[in-house]
């Protein structure tokens, strides 16, 4: 049994969760509402170092040893949080990393002060939507769109 490690992410973490980052889009290109996602969501790339210091936003990995196998973003404005990316790497997921992230998000969330949390799901991921309803995360809101 592994039990979930999940830190505040350092500068150091920047290249890994570039990685991970590109990994991430590249899953959900094929996913209904990918591309538009994808679009409407530029890559932070080699931003991260920048995201991380960042005092409105909120990074947290998970990590198995000094592997990075996860990341989650949480923004925070005035008292709204909103998770912008969340993910695990296929070889860690369902041992409670995706979890664990969300539970640090929510964490780093209350602790400066929001008093709501958004986040999103595409259409079909079912994962996602599982991960966002254990912690008790409904939909409030489905957005429906065609390309014209």
């Amino acid at each position: 049994m592994i039990d979930p490690l999940v830190r505040p992410a350092v500068t150091a973490d920047a290249t890994v969760l570039a990685e991970l980052e590109a990994e991430a889009r590249a899953a959900l290109a094929g996913h209904r509402g990918g591309p538009r996602w994808l679009r409407d969501h530029p890559a932070n790339g080699a931003r991260w170092a920048e995201v991380i210091e960042a005092p409105e936003t909120h990074v947290r990995v998970a990590h198995i040893g000094d592997v990075v196998v996860g990341y989650i973003v949480v923004e925070i404005a005035d008292r709204l949080a909103r998770v912008t990316d969340v993910y695990v790497t296929p070889e860690a997921r369902e041992l409670g990393f995706g979890d664990a992230l969300l539970a640090a998000g929510i964490d780093a969330a209350r602790g400066a002060g929001a008093t709501t949390l958004d986040g999103e799901a595409l259409p079909g991921d079912r994962h996602m939507k599982n991960l966002y309803e254990r912690a008790g995360i409904t939909a409030r809101l489905i957005v429906v769109s065609t390309d014209l």
